[in-house]
Order: C-alpha cells, then structure tokens, then sequence
C-alpha cells in the first residue's frame, strides 16, 4: 500500500520469484520477491493465485529488456472494489475503482538507504478484474498475469501518458506475457 497507508494486521504470504527449474545449489541471486497480502474480493475464480501472480512476476524479472534490480520487493495487494475505490479517491483523486493501482516505493527525504530495493505495491480489484476477463472472453487467470505485469512495470518506472510511452509499456507486457503463453492484450480478440 502507500508508504504511508497504515499497516495490515492480515498475515502475508510471502512468494520468491526466481527461475525456478535452476539447481538449487546454482539457482543466481533472487531479482524479485513479492509479498502477496490478501485484503478482500473473492479470488476463488482464478485457481491457485499464488502461483498465478508468480509466474507473471518471474516473467517480468527474466525479461531481457528490463532492469530489475536483484533482490528487489514489492507486494501484491488482492482488494475488491471498496478498497481500490477508496484507494484511488485519496490518493489520486479518482472516486471511481479501476482494476490495478501502483503505488511506486518513495524513500522519505534523509532517510537510510534500503538493503534490497523496495519498488511498491500494487493493488486489484477481483470484482474488476473478473468483469474484464468476462466482458473480454479471456481467462481470468491471464487477464489478472496482465495486470500484476502492468502494475509492476509502473513500479518499475514505465507509464502510459503519452503515446509514445503506451506503446513502448504496451510492447514490455505483450513480450512479457507471450514468454509465459498469454495472448497479447492489445491485439484483436478471436471471436
């Protein structure tokens, strides 16, 4: 959440992104390991979400054109409409809900410098996310890879202001998710 949103008292689950067909004893150092923390929404539609949101999380950090910083962090936050709604009033502006928020990591001025990179959090919405996928005949699972992809990106840097930078986030994520055999998201849907 928000660097200053207040804690959860909800336990976190927490999942370690690395290849994961590497020995373990020559597995290279973990370049991304996020925390899953389950806030609310129903998330039984999508099958095993952990290993959902891992896969897409070991795309993105395998992709070459990218620069994760090894041993970085961020959280994956599983709302519903309340909370994202809530969300995007306070801190964009927004009373609306939308499918995924990124709340990119700001270290406080003067502050310690972090050992591993703390990137953000990003924030869905199931009741969203799940209309989407069925508004766009997609699985569900993959439209959720697409959007924990699309949130970590933003955490990465990577917007969609101008049209220029839509393109090219637009070019990462087709790349990353055809690397885990999701149908391009932007591309026209079979009918």
């Amino acid at each position: 959440m928000p660097s200053n949103a207040p804690p959860s008292t909800l336990p976190r689950a927490k999942a370690a992104l690395a290849p994961s067909d590497a020995p373990a004893q020559t597995e290279p150092p973990q370049r991304l390991s996020l925390t899953l923390l389950s806030e609310g929404g129903d998330w039984g539609r999508f099958g095993a979400i952990a290993a959902i949101i891992e896969r897409a999380g070991v795309a993105l950090a395998n992709a070459r054109e990218l620069a994760v910083p090894d041993r970085s962090e961020a959280c994956v936050v599983l709302g519903n409409d309340v909370l994202v709604r809530r969300l995007n009033a306070s801190y964009r502006g927004k009373d609306a809900t939308t499918n995924v928020l990124a709340f990119p990591f700001q270290r406080p001025r003067g502050g310690p410098p972090v050992a591993n990179p703390y990137l953000g959090d990003v924030v869905l919405a199931a009741e969203t996310v799940l209309r989407e996928a069925d508004e766009q005949a997609i699985e569900p699972a993959h439209h959720l890879q697409h959007l924990v992809v699309h949130g970590l990106l933003h955490l990465l840097g990577y917007d969609h202001a101008t049209g220029a930078a839509a393109e090219e986030m637009e070019r990462l994520e087709t790349a990353i998710l055809a690397s885990i055999g999701v149908a391009d998201p932007y591309g026209p849907r079979a009918a």
